[in-house]
């Protein structure tokens, strides 16, 4: 539907910007990408970015996307249908890939606030923190994300080196995969 582009990366902001800084951006891009300028005009872009704005600049709209938004995140990163799909060494395996790939998004999406915390994970995962445990663990002893004194996780260079190594294989089936569920 509508919110299959995100608005957030459409206005290259942080999912808690303030409003003015929305309104800010907005106003550079939509200059930069309005169809009227010779150089950098775009029409498809500018109302990309109108009805990213258009949402974004109106709070109870906003709450609403952000909920939509929240909830297709979570559906998207869940890891395991069932809970019993959580255990051996192939579960590990993809917990391992499911935290690296939430921590690198959340790292370029929002590098003034690259960490998450157990619960983040939890709740996106969609895995409790008990089965989580013992992949923090392993991600952290190799030296992929490290812990703060928040207790909040981020990915490291060598944990991004890791993420875009991991993921560069499975990029055009995981592609085909959500053409072919019509997503």
């Amino acid at each position: 539907g509508a919110d299959a582009e995100d608005y957030y990366e459409v206005l290259q902001v942080s999912p808690n910007a303030h409003p003015d800084t929305i309104h800010r951006v907005f106003k550079i891009l939509a200059q930069r990408f309005h169809p009227d300028n010779p150089d950098t005009g775009d029409e498809e872009t500018f109302k990309k970015i109108l009805a990213a704005y258009n949402v974004l600049k109106d709070p109870e709209q906003r709450a609403a996307y952000d909920a939509r938004r929240e909830s297709h995140l979570r559906a998207r990163w869940r890891i395991f249908r069932k809970p019993a799909e959580a255990m051996g060494p192939e579960a590990e395996r993809r917990k391992r890939q499911g935290i690296l790939q939430l921590l690198y998004r959340q790292r370029v999406q929002d590098p003034e606030y690259p960490a998450l915390s157990i619960h983040d994970l939890e709740d996106l995962l969609g895995c409790p923190r008990d089965h989580l445990q013992f992949s923090l663990w392993y991600l952290k002893e190799k030296g992929y994300i490290s812990r703060d004194d928040r207790g909040r996780y981020s990915i490291t260079v060598t944990g991004i080196d890791e993420a875009e190594a991991a993921a560069a294989p499975h990029v055009p089936a995981e592609r085909l995969l959500q053409a072919a569920s019509g997503r």
